[in-house]
């Protein structure tokens, strides 16, 4: 990108990653300009500040994925979105190559991640190509009680666990267990509720599991209270008195943590399907063959299809799975503190940060 007006907006050591003001070059051709209404702050984030993991573009980056606005300028063949309220995926694929054309847009090695490989949305504007962006109907949005800012979660804590739901085939009958309660893993539980899984919900934080209690989770379990065998147990007593299958458990470690992780893989039962949701820098000891015995499947899940946006909005404008509960918003310019507040896991709820006005 050409160098442009930004203002830093943050103190080191994050000050490379966060800076607002609007781009003053006019987007080109397929690219269109969103003003930000709000950019949740993800895990991925704190990785890339605390943790050291590397974002494909070095810095000086803005940071941020996870983006709602609307669009005031568009370049040529975007005109359609011009002042249309938008979600900016995630990941932004190019559309065109092979993969793509195979359906395979999630793995496109031309994609575009805001705040990875091109600027991200904790400014003020942002500008991205214009292919993939998902409409937000405005009428719809007020029935449902939410600020345009409030859909920006949508973009990958609700997007990535509805691919997650979807490629593990969950359906009627099926028992779903989600272990991490934050701010992916409670999006997680009501997909899979909303696609008639009966689902059980696993995280060391009694609040959250009590939270997510009422809101879809027919069985909560604390890790710290039961070790994975026990677990497990639990588990299949709960199965037995539902009538669900003891075999084909659909697993979610959405916790990016290791001891998660290993938790996951010691829930595997015959013919389970394992999703790996979030994401962390530990190495995890496992044995392999588990797979093999159990004849399990473990899944990968990056990102989400632009086109599969729509329908993953569509639940959460019909209130199968709600927002509010689970967000907050805070002021851009606080960034500093949201972050090390979401870094001490302090926050009660996924931070949504608005720029001022």
């Amino acid at each position: 990108m050409a160098e442009t007006a930004y203002q830093w907006l943050m103190t080191e050591p994050a000050a490379p990653f966060i800076r607002r003001g609007f781009d003053p070059f006019p987007p080109g051709a397929g690219e269109v300009v969103v003003a930000i209404a709000g950019c949740g702050v993800c895990h991925t984030d704190l990785g890339y500040v605390y943790d050291g993991v590397r974002t494909h573009q070095p810095p000086p980056l803005a940071l941020g994925h996870e983006i709602s606005g609307r669009v005031v300028a568009a370049g040529a063949g975007e005109e359609r979105w011009l002042g249309q309220a938008v979600i900016v995926p995630a990941v932004l694929p190019c559309g065109e190559c092979d993969l793509c054309q195979r359906g395979l847009a999630t793995i496109c090695r031309r994609q575009k991640m805001p705040g990875n490989d091109i600027d991200g949305g904790f400014a003020s504007h942002i500008r991205v190509p214009g292919r993939g962006l998902c409409a937000v109907d405005p009428a719809r949005l007020n029935a449902a009680g939410l600020a345009l800012a409030d859909v920006s979660v949508v973009a990958d804590a609700v997007t990535t666990p509805y691919q997650a739901v979807r490629r593990a085939g969950v359906g009627p009958g099926d028992l779903a267990i989600v272990i991490g309660i934050g701010g992916v893993g409670g999006y997680a539980v009501q997909i899979a509720v909303a696609f008639g899984a009966t689902v059980v919900a696993i995280d060391i934080d009694a609040n959250k599991l009590d939270e997510i209690g009422n809101h879809g989770a027919a069985l909560t379990l604390d890790a710290r209270a039961l070790d994975p065998r026990a677990q497990k147990a639990a588990i299949a007593e709960f199965a037995t008195a539902r009538g669900l299958r003891q075999t084909e458990w659909k697993i979610f470690e959405c916790s990016g943590t290791a001891a998660g992780q290993s938790n996951a893989w010691g829930l595997l039962v015959p013919g389970a399907t394992l999703a790996v949701v979030g994401f962390t820098m530990a190495r995890v000891e496992i044995r392999l063959s588990n797979l093999m015995a159990f004849d399990a499947r473990a899944l990968g899940n990056w990102g989400c299809p632009p086109e599969l946006y729509p329908a993953a909005l569509d639940l959460v404008l019909a209130g199968k799975v709600r927002l509010k509960p689970f967000v907050e918003h805070h002021p851009l310019d606080d960034i500093n503190a949201v972050f090390a507040k979401a870094h001490a896991h302090t926050l009660k709820r996924r931070a949504i940060l608005v720029p001022a006005v």
